[in-house]
């Protein structure tokens, strides 16, 4: 049986609830398939896709060495109980000790970025016997209710009734386009002093994206992270890397963290692991608290921890990643992509700030560049950028279009001509954006 693209978008919403919606007001795209860095809609139009769907397909789509992988690993054991060990499992786990920053050897499986999160956070409370979970305003760690609650930006605040307790929030060095951005000096000594106020031996974990995803691809400051690393090991506060969207190779090295040279002490991974072909997380555990669990035992547990199609899609997507050399492609891309922000901020007056690190990076839109006041508003995608989405995808590219910000992180495998395609849609779009420029 063969949909038409309207019966499959009525049956999906009428049977179906979509995320983050209301469920009245969408109207989804009918997708048929995709392939490497594009994707195709039921009546044959193809988009390049400019976010990796939910920042996650690194490896493109489609593509045959993974898709094989899983076939394969669903003829010989499409599932056993996590309890079990199986080749697929130890041959990811020892490939991932490869990968893992520093010394980092032991890895928990989960479904995703919110559960790795999760029990990153309880294994932190158990080790260290403390309650208190320091977050980030600018930060999105996961929608189950304890990860909404982790959640700095307003997706938590109709999931915080009641709020998550021992969520203490600190401040970014990222305070908006029309705010100072802080040094590392001077965001580490508000946070020591934060910690100082609150009570060090009261607090567990610090947790932390180490380049933040989708409230504006935040990249630290210089000696920031260090600094984390420093004052949570001096006041035994478990670090906490999210690198559910920043992880695997997406900033150009194996994981955002080795940038500045930091090793945490957990590390949540998601997304890139499998390149999103299916769902798998996994939390990367430092030798000591790994130990600590020898003798003490670990209270979390997933039917489908270690699910076995998934550690094949995982095992055969990092292969794809090193075989294609993908992560050294997104580092020789940074400074490609850089280029072309930098030529879209010289012609358009609408673009206010630009960042990017690897092929991770964001077009910040103001209204005016001498006050840079957000082209629309915190918390709210206003009619303009609204009309801006549109541009994108009438002339063909879908990436995520959110506040003020155009997101720009296609997958892995991108070339520089494909590149170069999606910064020209951009470029025509932006001229929508110019027209609200004061």
């Amino acid at each position: 049986m063969t949909l038409s693209a309207d019966e499959i978008v009525q049956l999906s919403k009428r049977y179906t609830l979509f995320d983050w919606s209301a469920q009245s007001k969408i109207l989804p795209m009918p997708v048929d398939h995709a392939e490497g860095v594009y994707f195709t809609t039921t009546d044959g139009t193809r988009y390049l896709d400019f976010n990796s769907q939910l920042m996650g397909v690194n490896i493109g789509h489609a593509d045959k060495r993974v898709i094989d992988a899983i076939a394969k690993q669903g003829e010989r054991l499409p599932y056993i109980t996590p309890f079990a060990a199986y080749e697929t499992r130890a041959l990811l786990g020892q490939k991932l000790a490869e990968l893992w920053p520093g010394d980092m050897e032991k890895s928990f499986f989960t479904l995703g970025g919110a559960e790795a999160n999760e029990n990153a956070i309880r294994m932190a409370r158990a080790f260290t016997g403390r309650e208190k979970i320091m977050v980030r305003y600018r930060s999105y760690h996961g929608a189950t209710y304890l990860t909404a609650n982790l959640t700095g930006d307003p997706r938590r605040w109709a999931n915080e009734n009641p709020p998550a307790p021992g969520v203490v929030r600190v401040f970014d060095p990222y305070h908006g386009p029309d705010r100072p951005q802080e040094t590392a000096e001077q965001a580490l000594d508000r946070l020591e002093e934060q910690i100082a106020l609150e009570g060090p031996g009261t607090i567990a974990a610090f947790i932390l994206e180490t380049v933040t995803g989708t409230n504006g691809i935040l990249i630290p400051p210089d000696g920031y992270l260090q600094g984390v690393r420093e004052l949570c090991t001096r006041h035994g506060i478990v670090m906490i890397a999210d690198e559910v969207m920043c992880g695997f190779g997406r900033t150009g090295e194996w994981f955002a963290v080795n940038h500045w040279d930091v090793v945490p002490d957990l590390m949540s991974t998601a997304k890139g692991l499998t390149s999103s072909y299916l769902p798998l997380g996994a939390v990367a555990i430092a030798p000591q608290i790994a130990a600590f669990f020898d003798e003490n035992v670990f209270y979390g547990g997933l039917t489908y921890n270690s699910h076995p199609l998934s550690c094949a899609a995982a095992l055969a997507a990092v292969g794809v990643l090193e075989e294609d050399d993908l992560v050294a492609n997104a580092k020789r891309l940074d400074p490609v992509m850089r280029r072309h922000h930098e030529e879209l901020a010289a012609k358009h007056p609408s673009v206010g700030l630009h960042r990017n690190i690897g092929l991770f990076g964001i077009l910040e839109l103001v209204k005016n560049r001498d006050t840079m006041e957000p082209l629309s508003p915190y918390n709210a995608t206003n009619e303009t950028m609204v009309a801006v989405n549109a541009a994108l995808l009438e002339r063909g590219l879908f990436t995520m279009v959110r506040w003020n910000g155009i997101m720009t992180n296609p997958p892995l495998c991108i070339t520089e001509e494909q590149l170069q395609e999606g910064f020209a849609i951009i470029d025509e779009a932006l001229d929508v954006a110019d027209q609200a420029v004061a």
